[in-house]
């Protein structure tokens, strides 16, 4: 697998991480079935998206890039979905995992 297919993957991961946190939400405590079983689906897929991704990229690039990109996506849900607002505090913490998801991917290369 090519380092282009296994960062494809990350962002399937993130994608179904993101839904997977989203449905969590509308689950209310895993009490409604819809949400609840969908929730199981997107974390288990995830999971598999993110294994392909490790087969390539290190596992601590690949999981400090999945949470980081996840958090910001979770955030940007919450705010369109569930009408949640960001404090200029949150804004701040959002644009520092997005200054270290990059300095990951583009400057901190270990070798595989």
């Amino acid at each position: 697998m090519s380092t282009i297919t296994s960062y494809l993957f990350l962002v399937l991961a993130v994608a179904l991480g993101t839904a997977s946190n989203s449905f969590a939400k509308s689950a209310e405590g895993f009490t409604l079935w819809i949400p609840s079983i969908i929730t199981a689906i997107t974390i288990v897929l995830c999971m598999y998206s993110l294994s392909h991704v490790m087969k390539v990229i290190p596992v601590g690039v690949t999981y400090a890039s999945f949470a980081g990109l996840t958090i910001i996506a979770t955030a940007v849900v919450g705010v369109f979905k569930f009408n949640q607002i960001l404090n200029l505090y949150t804004l701040i913490g959002l644009g520092l995992i997005i200054i270290g998801v990059l300095m990951v991917n583009l400057m901190g290369k270990t070798s595989i």
